[in-house]
């Protein structure tokens, strides 16, 4: 296998730069190699591709419930497909690569939105159904995204996550930032769920 093709997706760590080259490169960079070499080489691109994946994934598992949730079952979908031969090697890699550009994304809308990678994680808590962001807005969830981390960060302590008494306060407390900005009454009780989850997160690397 070329070097220089395994070597830039080793490298790659979901470089967005990177990305886009990548499908059009590995027709160029294996034209004219026996049929069967370059199926070996999808097949190790692939893999490789999977792994880098999958170890973003384990990275944001650790901060953004969320994101980590929604990207791992696309991830799964995606190779379930694939080892039940529904597509091929070639397509599963562009399916990874569209992945990849799409948790690139989802780090960008962050940034635009003008959120910290913490209130990004509460952010998409509070925006897991569709239905409260057409409710509420963006405008709407930052204000309670940065609200709650602020909250949150205030009534935790180290071990409030083995406490009933800390943990039903702060469920208290959720729900009166929810109430008092308007959030969805009929999207609470799950959006509540969400953000504990998110915050016993968060509370675990705060530490």
């Amino acid at each position: 296998m070329p070097i220089y093709y395994e070597s830039r997706i080793s490298k790659l760590s979901l470089n967005a730069a990177e990305l886009p080259k990548l499908d059009a490169e590995f027709e160029e960079i294996t034209e004219g190699e026996e049929l069967t070499k370059k199926e070996k080489h999808k097949n190790v691109a692939a893999e490789l591709l999977e792994k880098l994946l999958k170890d973003e994934l384990k990275v944001r598992s650790k901060r953004n419930l969320v994101q980590a949730q929604v990207f791992s079952d696309k991830l799964k979908k995606t190779l379930n497909a694939y080892h039940n031969r529904a597509i091929s090697t070639m397509q599963v890699i562009e399916e990874l690569i569209k992945l990849a550009k799409d948790l690139d994304a989802a780090t960008k809308r962050g940034e635009n939105l003008g959120l910290t990678e913490d209130e990004v994680a509460f952010y998409d808590a509070l925006a897991a159904n569709d239905s409260a962001v057409i409710a509420m807005g963006d405008a709407k969830l930052k204000v309670i995204a940065a609200e709650l981390i602020t909250q949150v960060k205030k009534s935790g302590t180290i071990d409030w996550t083995l406490r009933e008494s800390a943990r039903a306060k702060i469920k208290v407390m959720v729900k009166r930032i929810l109430n008092k900005h308007g959030y969805p009454p009929d999207l609470q009780e799950e959006a509540v769920k969400t953000v504990l989850a998110q915050a016993e997160l968060l509370c675990a690397a705060w530490v």
